[in-house]
């Protein structure tokens, strides 16, 4: 299943730098997020993240899970209680092992025609101004296609949605 905005996100991740992806997208989406997993998860959109070294923080990320709270997991190498805690974290829901959503093609399919043009010419160096010119819009409208491109991608910065538009199109 693929995470969304309406289902609790659960990552057990091989590297920070995935981990830091991940982090970014659900913040962009409106979770709050913490590093450590002593955190008391209440009602709401809580998601904890952190390097999990040993089994008795790994019981800690499913402590996390059971009250409610995202968790992205950090897990080093494939020690036997990292299968352990992806298992226990399914209890909860699907547990993803990567950073990237399942369905690339779909948040392709997801674009206008018109978000995706904007999406070339800023990946071709263009300025949003120019980008706006080019597509015969208004610079405001520019803005809130891209806005909600970044949004879609749960991204902070253009630049960075420009980013996942060229991953996603298979050329970076």
């Amino acid at each position: 299943m693929e995470w969304d905005d309406t289902t609790t996100p659960r990552y057990v991740l091989a590297t920070a730098a995935d981990a830091h992806h991940v982090i970014q997208r659900v913040s962009g989406a409106g979770w709050q997020v913490r590093e450590g997993f002593h955190w008391d998860a209440h009602p709401g959109q809580l998601v904890c993240y952190g390097v999990v070294a040993d089994a008795s923080t790994a019981a800690l990320v499913v402590r996390a899970a059971a009250r409610g709270a995202g968790v992205v997991a950090v897990v080093d190498g494939t020690p036997a209680w990292g299968q352990a805690l992806v298992d226990s974290l399914a209890r909860f829901g699907p547990v993803r092992r990567g950073c990237d959503p399942p369905g690339r093609p779909a948040l392709l399919a997801r674009l206008r025609p018109d978000q995706r043009a904007l999406l070339e010419r800023l990946a071709a160096g263009e300025t949003i101004a120019a980008a706006a010119a080019g597509e015969f819009m208004s610079l405001r409208t520019a803005n809130r296609r891209i806005a909600a491109v970044r949004g879609l991608f749960g991204v902070a910065s253009t630049r960075d949605a420009v980013g996942v538009y060229l991953r996603l199109r298979g050329r970076s």
